[in-house]
């Protein structure tokens, strides 16, 4: 069992706490309103300069030295729950609780409204899950909105390198790495011919999939690899997108889809928390592949991506997701 960071107060040690890497992260609403309707701010976190002692020279005058004193904030993110926060964590209590970067973090405690104790549904049949949810919670799993927002934290963690402490005891880090598969959306769609010779950049052997005859626009292009399973894009128009778009003006992005995803040679693997060193490898290749498809169609049709967690996901994401050295774009067959 995983021990709460000592900064967070102890009635909030109780509950599932989120820990985020300090700089560099999204905005905690941005990413609550990727996944809920009515995130609001019901006490916003303050962060005052308190005097801390004066310092300086007896006949050069009097600098007052100031400390940072934080009042959490509360955000609402569903009718059941709100989120406290953010109490800093140290480095070392950081590094201790997986939280990756090597630097100092923010942990936020999700915790229902009217702090009664949740009620848990049966035990899990099946202890095998991505994010480890069913391992935290063997005793019994959340039900409803405690099990969404379960998984949002866990989503979160994903996406920023952090991580959950499940009740407070159970440590949840799930692998940035395992993120995947992407979403792009546009106002216009690629003619299905400018669609492969694109995707034949990256994968020579790509080909198209023959749509159903009279459906609505729909078509997509595979290719296959030896080793890394296979990587198949879809263009569709669609009548609904993404929570995460709502942030941005309609024309940043548009109803059609471009979805790239990975089909692995086990899907199994896909939903363990721990896979195989083999789907490992082969994950890292096709996400770097995926990535850079993403950024060329990206350049050619504008647009907005979403990743695997339904968060916004910008171009620098991506790149960050290629292997050293792979920023050029190669082919594959």
């Amino acid at each position: 069992m995983a021990t709460a960071p000592p900064s967070v107060p102890v009635e909030h040690v109780g509950g599932h706490l989120l820990l985020v890497p300090a700089a560099g992260a999204p905005s905690l609403p941005s990413l609550a309103a990727a996944w809920f309707a009515e995130v609001v701010w019901v006490r916003q976190p303050v962060v005052t300069a308190v005097p801390r002692g004066a310092v300086g020279a007896r006949f050069r005058g009097v600098r007052v030295a100031a400390a940072e004193q934080r009042s959490p904030g509360v955000l609402r993110i569903d009718g059941e729950h709100v989120v406290v926060g953010p109490f800093p964590v140290a480095a070392e209590d950081a590094a201790a609780l997986e939280v990756r970067g090597g630097a100092a973090a923010d942990a936020y405690a999700v915790t229902p409204t009217d702090g009664a104790a949740p009620a848990r549904g049966p035990r899990p049949t099946s202890y095998d899950d991505r994010d480890g949810v069913a391992r935290a919670f063997a005793a019994g799993l959340p039900q409803g909105a405690e099990l969404r927002a379960v998984q949002w934290a866990a989503a979160v963690a994903r996406k920023t390198g952090g991580s959950v402490l499940a009740d407070g005891r159970v440590l949840l880090a799930p692998d940035p790495a395992g993120a995947v598969d992407v979403a792009l959306y546009a106002t216009h769609p690629l003619a299905p011919d400018d669609l492969l010779r694109t995707v034949r950049r990256l994968a020579a052997a790509a080909e198209p999939v023959a749509a159903a005859p009279g459906g609505p626009l729909r078509y997509e292009v595979t290719a296959g690899t030896p080793y890394d399973g296979a990587l198949r894009v879809e263009v569709e128009h669609v009548d609904r997108v993404p929570r995460a778009l709502g942030a941005l003006e309609w024309r940043d992005y548009g109803p059609f889809a471009y979805r790239l995803r990975w089909l692995a040679p086990d899907p199994y693997e896909l939903q363990v928390e721990r896979p195989s060193t083999l789907h490992v490898l082969a994950r890292s290749r096709m996400r770097a592949t995926i990535a850079r498809l993403a950024l060329l169609l990206h350049e050619r049709v504008g647009g907005a991506i979403v990743d695997d967690g339904g968060f916004l996901a910008t171009p620098e994401e991506l790149r960050a997701r290629l292997e050293p050295g792979a920023a050029s774009t190669g082919a594959w067959v």
